[in-house]
């Protein structure tokens, strides 16, 4: 075990030193490195491939594994509720910071960046109505063929109640489950030995197209972004996570030292999703909080992108010498806690969103996107690392408000004591004793260590 623990830390390490190269290459030969996108493009199509099945196997493990449907809908709701709240924190504080800086005043709109702008917003819009539609999929299976994660988790409630409803009878499924999720675990831990290679040509490709020339005139709401974005985790999501459950925000983000450093790399959160599901499991949150929480976060719970939306919304409209009112502010924050909602955890998204949300909002401004185009993509950084954190939080929020959460385990965990298995990236705890609503089925915790876990139960 310790000698795989010492790989899985060299692999990391590779990490580093490839996106080190990959800047390096990008500023040496910026056209070569243009060329090496589809690496990274590669390995985040890889990890995304794994998202489906995985949240599918924890949330029917997780939900079918507890009696009372009433305690899966009290999760759902508090989590719901949190995310609604935070989204509209964030939104507020871009407003804030956005009006302080006053970002955009000092620039000119050509009709290249009105063209890059018009593009962005071509089929951005969604109404929510389609957006309510498009939860449902086609078919039984087409959630997966077509790796949608709202429609995948929904596919996977109304299958861990059915099983929850059949009692005994849906035993050996779990079961079954519970075997496949050992094995698109252990693909996924497979895949995370080509991570250095996809860092290498993500970082590569993005330097090599946008140079230095781009963040020079843009680096005030750039730096201004990413110090806001700080803030808001350290201050307001690490005095949360401190008062509600007593948890220091540098020991938890430390924990996922990891998984930021692959964010960071891919420009991507959704490369992390798999890996905060069996991380969070294993700091000791309950499989019904992690599996609902999670996959529910990365489409309802975006800080990062809600930031983001406000104060490049106030960027566009003081760069196009059309500043937006306090009414105005006011209105577009409310518009925006729609708008933000459903954003997918991927490049270019938060992007599509900003010019969906102008178009249908203040049409006259959607053609000065493009003034923010050529460092999107270093904001997509900032953007992809607050939201992770933000779902991390949440899900330790969210399980200490249920009393879903092993607070001596957490303690354990953060303290280094009880390592993450980086072999099988499986949770090897049995979780928290349940006697009245816990299921009768002997192998919901997957791992080495149940036998020993379900005797202390």
């Amino acid at each position: 075990m310790a000698a795989r623990r010492d790989r899985t830390h060299y692999l990391y390490l590779a990490v580093i030193g490839a996106v080190i190269l990959g800047v390096t290459v990008g500023f040496v030969a910026p056209d070569f490195a243009v060329e090496l996108k589809p690496l990274g493009t590669g390995f985040v199509n890889l990890i995304k491939m794994m998202i489906s099945p995985i949240i599918f196997c924890t949330i029917v493990l997780g939900v079918g594994s507890v009696r009372k449907a009433a305690k899966v809908g009290a999760v759902g709701g508090l989590a719901l509720g949190y995310f609604l709240v935070m989204s509209t924190v964030a939104l507020a504080i871009g407003l804030v910071v956005g009006n302080v800086l006053e970002p955009g005043s000092s620039l000119h709109l050509t009709k290249e960046v009105a063209e890059a702008g018009a593009q962005q917003a071509d089929g951005a819009s969604e109404s929510t109505a389609d957006f309510l539609l498009g939860i449902i999929p086609k078919t039984l299976v087409s959630a997966f063929t077509e790796g949608e994660v709202l429609q995948t988790l929904l596919v996977a409630l109304l299958a861990g109640f059915a099983l929850q409803a059949m009692g005994r009878a849906g035993e050996p499924v779990l079961r079954g489950i519970g075997h496949i999720q050992r094995l698109v675990f252990r693909i996924l831990a497979m895949i995370m030995w080509v991570a250095p290679i996809g860092a290498f040509g993500a970082m590569a490709a993005v330097v090599g197209a946008t140079g230095i020339d781009a963040l020079k005139s843009l680096a005030v709401i750039m730096i201004g972004f990413y110090v806001t974005c700080a803030l808001f985790v350290f201050v307001v999501l690490g005095a949360i996570l401190r008062i509600v459950a007593g948890v220091n925000i540098l020991t938890l983000l430390k924990y996922l030292g990891r998984e930021f450093l692959l964010i960071l790399s891919t420009s991507s959160s959704e490369s992390a999703l798999p890996r905060l599901i069996a991380k969070m499991e294993h700091l000791g949150v309950s499989k019904p909080v992690v599996g609902i929480t999670v996959p529910t976060g990365y489409s309802f719970n975006l800080d990062g992108t809600a930031i983001y939306l406000t104060m490049a919304s106030l960027f566009v409209a003081e760069a196009m010498g059309n500043p937006l009112s306090v009414a105005e502010q006011i209105s577009l924050l409310v518009f925006m806690i729609i708008a933000s909602k459903g954003a997918a955890g991927v490049t270019g998204a938060g992007l599509a969103t900003l010019a969906g949300g102008l178009q249908s909002h203040r049409p006259e401004l959607v053609d000065g996107v493009g003034l923010i185009v050529g460092i999107d993509r270093f904001m997509s950084e900032a953007r992809a690392l607050t939201n992770f954190a933000g779902n991390a939080v949440a899900t330790v929020l969210v399980g200490t408000w249920t009393k879903e959460i092993d607070r001596q385990r957490v303690t354990e965990v953060l303290a280094g004591r009880v390592p993450f298995d980086e072999k099988t990236l499986v949770d090897d705890h049995a979780g928290l004793p349940e006697p009245e609503e816990e299921s009768d089925v002997p192998d919901q915790r997957l791992g080495k260590g149940d036998e020993k876990a379900r005797a202390s139960v």
